[in-house]
């Protein structure tokens, strides 16, 4: 049976950090950077991380959509939070999906958000298959890297190709040991090697030669390709690839790196969901993507491109944005300036694993309880409902919140309490058909706060254990 893309999504932070504001404060040190200070790059917030930003693509791309047929997740990312817990389970749970499904991660190479699409393409896994790609690279200071990567996710529902709205035509995959980068275990930066022989010695011959296979092998004729999509940072290389293969310039896809950088594992899906938005049935999309070799993929849209939509896309996530000429917060937000919390940060973040277990649909879903009598709804649910003229006992069900849309009802802004990004916003929120429950409200700059403010909700990193190399996760609201 022939797999296709049902849904697409993709989520870029709200953040723009300016590479002018990059550039000023490290022109002392590396005046030669000056060439790249042009444009803006996606900046991740503190609570966000490769899995958050892979949740809230898959959102972006699922919407109000029934998600019991989804059988299989694959989490593609670099910048895993956890090197044995597996990644994709945490996602798994976030979204409230069924426990009876596979969920698999991915990384090793900045192809592999492309070699698990193919997978997922390729695989018959009983139902659906969620595939996410995101990534947040850390890059040293006054490196060419801070200034040309960006962060985001992308998320593509895989199923039958009579729904799909684009549909596998082949791909190929080629895998060399070609080292234009690496990050050794235990460390948290890139080595990078000079990137004009990267372009000459890699990029080139290895991704050129791999999509000239690709298109032979497939019988595609060049110039019938209508977008073709090659995410790297290394400027002028897919109008020269596009125009060594016959394929016509006006096919060559925009990387986004004037708006967002080079996001790493999640840039092809991030690439191919801006496609997806744009296209129009009929189109022959060709993605490569270079790391350790190449993988080319090739699709052909379908007449369901024009009906189905992500909730926001990725032309909703630019236009959703704000301007950040804050290096220093950037730079404490990577964890690379120790700022001093003081005595009141000076407490232990230890998860009890337990408590996480029996309660991780609270937790990790964010899933309340509704009382079967009364019709009331509550978070966290509870043996008593907390109807106040009925107390039944034992008659809750699941009530998931998670895509639920909120209000404040009240607020405060909190210079005491320890925060990576002071003050800390929370108050009592009302999700719509009832429940409350107390929030933390983040991506809060740029919003004047008010009662009645709308809010949605989102999956974040509530703290983390440093002692023990720890992620806490928890559900916070943003406004909308």
């Amino acid at each position: 049976m022939t797999n296709g893309i049902l849904r697409y999504g993709a989520y870029i932070p709200v953040a723009r950090l300016q590479r002018s504001a990059i550039h000023a404060a490290n022109k002392w040190f590396a005046p030669g950077l000056g060439g790249l200070a042009k444009g803006e790059r996606s900046m991740a917030s503190w609570d966000e991380d490769a899995i958050t930003m892979g949740v809230e693509a898959a959102r972006d791309a699922l919407g109000p959509a029934d998600r019991s047929g989804i059988r299989a997740l694959y989490l593609a990312s670099n910048t895993m939070p956890f090197a044995e817990r597996q990644n994709a389970v945490i996602a798994k749970e976030a979204l409230n999906l069924s426990d009876e499904m596979m969920t698999l991660d991915f990384g090793g190479s900045l192809r592999a958000g492309v070699t698990s699409l193919i997978t997922a393409l390729s695989t018959e896994a009983g139902g659906g298959i969620l595939h996410l790609a995101a990534d947040l690279r850390k890059a040293k200071p006054g490196s060419e890297a801070e200034m040309t990567q960006g962060d985001a996710g992308a998320a593509f529902l895989i199923g039958d190709a009579e729904d799909a709205v684009a549909v596998m035509v082949g791909s190929t995959s080629v895998s060399v040991d070609f080292v234009d980068h690496f990050r050794g275990a235990g460390t948290e930066t890139d080595f990078t090697w000079e990137s004009r022989w990267i372009r000459d010695e890699g990029v080139r011959p290895i991704l050129q030669g791999a999509l000239k296979t690709a298109l032979s092998r497939l019988d595609i004729d060049p110039a019938s390709v209508d977008r073709l999509l090659v995410p790297t940072a290394i400027r002028g290389a897919p109008p020269q690839i596009a125009k060594a293969l016959g394929i016509g310039a006006g096919a060559v896809a925009d990387t986004l790196g004037a708006q967002v950088g080079d996001t790493g594992t999640a840039h092809p899906g991030l690439m191919l969901a801006d496609a997806l938005e744009r296209a129009v049935p009929g189109e022959t999309i060709v993605l490569a993507a270079f790391g350790s070799g190449c993988d080319v993929l090739v699709l052909r849209t379908t007449d369901r491109i024009a009906i189905v939509r992500p909730e926001r896309g990725v032309r909703g996530w630019l236009d959703r944005r704000r301007v950040e000429e804050n290096y220093l917060k950037y730079l404490c937000f990577r964890g690379h300036l120790d700022m001093d919390i003081g005595i009141r940060g000076e407490h232990q973040e230890k998860q009890p694993l337990s408590a996480l277990w029996r309660r991780r649909k609270t937790v990790l879903g964010l899933v309340g309880g509704r009382c079967t009598k009364s019709g009331t709804i509550q978070f966290p649910k509870t043996e008593i409902s907390v109807n106040p003229n009925d107390h039944a006992v034992r008659t809750q069900v699941d009530h998931p919140l998670a895509e639920v849309p909120a209000r404040i009802m009240t607020y405060t802004a909190d210079s005491l309490t320890v925060s990576p990004n002071p003050p800390q916003y929370y108050g009592n929120i009302e999700f719509e058909g009832g429940g409350r429950m107390m929030a933390e409200i983040t991506d809060v700059e740029g919003w004047d706060l008010d009662v009645g403010q709308k809010l949605r909700m989102v999956f974040r990193v509530k703290g983390v254990d440093e002692s023990r190399n720890y992620t806490r996760y928890f559900w916070k609201a943003v406004p909308v």
